[in-house]
Formats: structure tokens, C-alpha cells, sequence
């Protein structure tokens, strides 16, 4: 079976200090990278997607203009502009790791990578197809958009999914738990960057354990590989569902 890495939406304006900052999107750009770095042969290939929105529109509404108030719903501030530094990827983010850089919402509002390209047109499914991988690991910003748009439809294209919970940071602390019980509820496996072979240390691969909805109980040493994990707020996050109606950025 081989396996694809998405990396969702690791740009400076959703990291700390940018114009839609997520608490702890620093330390996920370096937890991600630190991953890599251990397991440099567990990914067929890594895709990594980015907001790559015009900057001489509101992007199909959903930039808030004008003088209006965003609602971080539908409308949001401006952010990730095409060839600015907010759109960059985060500086702990081992960019010449990435096999393939997917560009969405130019011109329109877009949150999951499948909705996005590469700069020569190929599409996600595209990718995959070639790369004859079945399996995807998801990591990234934020989880209570992006992370979940993204996973919920490699899903629904049939790949089996994980979310490394360490690895991602959501809005909302109660939005992302919602966030990774529907994923969970959907067939999308919860595990921890400790669940892999060969992780060494105590403190996993750099992320803070509350990243991704409230942080995860225990420090997984004590689970096997691929082990489904226990959501703090969620208990097994398989059988709980906490419903989300979750359509913003990142």
C-alpha cells in the first residue's frame, strides 16, 4: 500500500502573527517538518496545499470589502494573497521536502485541497492515481476547516485516511473536537505522530499535544502503531459524534 502526506494550508497568515493566526501553527510547521525528517521513507509522496487567493478581487466573496465586517463564516479577512509573504509556507516548514504544491481559491472561495491544482493543472485525484497511493496521512491548518475539508474528501474518494492530531491546530477548541469526531465518524483514523515506528523521545515530533481539539490523552508510548488514539473531550473518537457545520478558511 503507499501512502501520501497532505500538508494543509502551512502559510505565514494562518500561523502566528498573520492576518487568520492559529494558536500553535508555528509548532505544527515544525512538528511536520521533524516528522519528515524521522520517517523520510513512510510517504510515496507529499503533497502540500496552499491559499493562493487574487489580489485584486474579493475572491467570489470571500474577502470581506469595502469597509465591511468579516463574519468568519462566509467572509473573512484579507489573507494568503498570491505572491506575498503571508502566503508563503511557514519558515519551519521544510518546503523542499514537498513533492507537489496544489494552489486553491484563486478567484473563489476554496477549502479543501481537492479543490485546488498544481501550477501545471493537475488535480489531487490526479496525483494519486498516478502514484497508485491508497492511503493518506493529514496534517496542517486548521482543523476545523481546511484539515477537515480536505480529509473528509480524500474519504469520500475512497483513500483510507488518518489525521495525526499532534500535527494540526485548529480555530476553535470545541469546533475542531466537532471537527475530528466527524472525521472519525466518517471512517478517518485518529492517531498521534508517537504512533509511528521507530519515534523516539518523549515529546513526539514538536507540536504541543493540544493542537489539534484539546490535546491528546497519554503520550502514546504504550500504543501500536497505527493504534486508534483518545481525544480529550471526545473519548473514542470512533464513537462519538459531535455535529459541525464548519464552513470557513484554513
Amino acid at each position: 500500500m503507499k501512502k501520501a502526506l497532505f500538508i494543509i494550508d502551512v502559510q505565514n497568515d494562518f500561523t502566528e502573527g498573520g492576518a487568520l493566526a492559529v494558536a500553535g501553527g508555528g509548532a505544527v510547521a515544525a512538528g511536520i517538518s521533524k516528522l519528515i525528517a524521522e520517517h523520510p521513507h513512510e510517504y510515496e509522496l507529499i503533497i502540500a496545499s496552499r491559499d493562493w487567493h487574487d489580489p485584486d478581487n474579493d475572491n467570489g466573496g470571500h474577502f470581506a470589502l469595502d469597509g465591511s465586517a468579516p463574519d468568519f463564516v462566509n467572509t473573512w479577512p484579507i489573507h494568503c494573497v498570491a505572491g506575498t509573504a503571508g502566503a508563503e509556507y511557514h519558515d519551519d516548514l521544510t518546503a523542499e521536502s514537498i513533492d507537489f504544491h496544489v494552489r486553491k481559491g484563486q478567484g473563489v472561495p476554496a477549502y479543501s485541497i481537492y479543490e485546488g491544482t498544481t501550477e501545471e493543472g493537475s488535480s489531487v485525484h490526479q496525483l494519486l492515481d498516478e502514484h497508485a497511493v491508497t492511503e493518506i496521512d493529514v496534517v496542517g491548518l486548521a482543523t476545523d476547516y481546511c484539515v477537515r475539508a480536505s480529509a473528509l474528501d480524500a474519504i469520500e474518494h475512497g483513500r483510507t485516511v488518518r489525521v495525526i492530531t499532534d500535527l494540526v491546530a485548529g480555530v476553535d477548541a470545541s469546533s475542531s473536537e466537532a471537527a475530528l469526531a466527524e472525521l472519525a465518524h466518517a471512517g478517518a483514523e485518529l492517531i498521534s505522530s508517537h504512533d509511528f515506528e521507530g519515534d523516539e523521545g518523549d515529546e513526539g515530533t514538536g507540536a504541543n499535544q493540544c493542537a489539534g481539539a484539546g490535546g491528546v490523552d497519554g503520550d502514546g508510548s504504550d500504543r501500536e502503531p497505527g493504534a486508534r488514539v483518545r481525544v480529550s473531550g471526545l473519548g473514542d473518537a470512533t464513537d462519538s459524534l459531535h455535529e459541525s457545520t464548519i464552513d470557513g478558511d484554513a
